[in-house]
């Protein structure tokens, strides 16, 4: 067993490969949810903005422009074509009539937290079904030491 505080230069390379299929099983995990987005025919632009709505309360069309780092017509534009499809909604905001407030619409609030999960769990437990039982445990606990390596004992249980 090594000890703690050695020359890290000796691991780079297992680190290199560790970093290496870690990349590659997130791309494998997240395949069939990017699959579902490419059916949804979403530009790149389109997928930004909905991103961050998703991950807020909503906000305001100039803090999305800011977030987007997007001209404002051109993010008004976005909106206006996501609200088309039903994908935002834009609620006036009581106090003041000139201001909305932009949010994800109840179909994207129901599909991210219902479907998605499932779409990247499941390329995962197909994976684990195809591994015996020891194999399962070696993967669990092998994580669970990575992960308590690289945050701290604090952070995981």
């Amino acid at each position: 067993m090594s000890r703690p505080g050695r020359n890290t230069k000796t691991f780079v390379p297992m680190a290199q490969e560790i970093e290496r299929n870690l990349r590659e099983i997130r791309e494998a995990l997240r395949r069939p949810l990017e699959a579902k987005f490419a059916r949804g025919k979403l530009t790149g632009p389109q997928r930004s903005v909905m991103q961050i709505l998703f991950h807020s309360e909503g906000m305001s069309l100039k803090e999305l422009c800011r977030r987007v780092g997007l001209a404002h017509s051109t993010v008004s534009g976005i909106v206006d074509r996501l609200e088309q499809r039903g994908m935002l909604q834009r609620r006036t905001n009581s106090n003041d009539q000139r201001f909305t407030h932009i949010a994800v619409g109840k179909m994207v609030r129901d599909f991210m937290s219902r479907k998605a999960p499932r779409l990247t769990a499941y390329p995962l437990a197909q994976a684990l079904s195809a591994a015996g039982s020891s194999d399962r445990e070696a993967i669990l606990q092998g994580l669970k030491k990575l992960r308590r390596l690289l945050i701290g004992k604090s952070r995981c249980s």
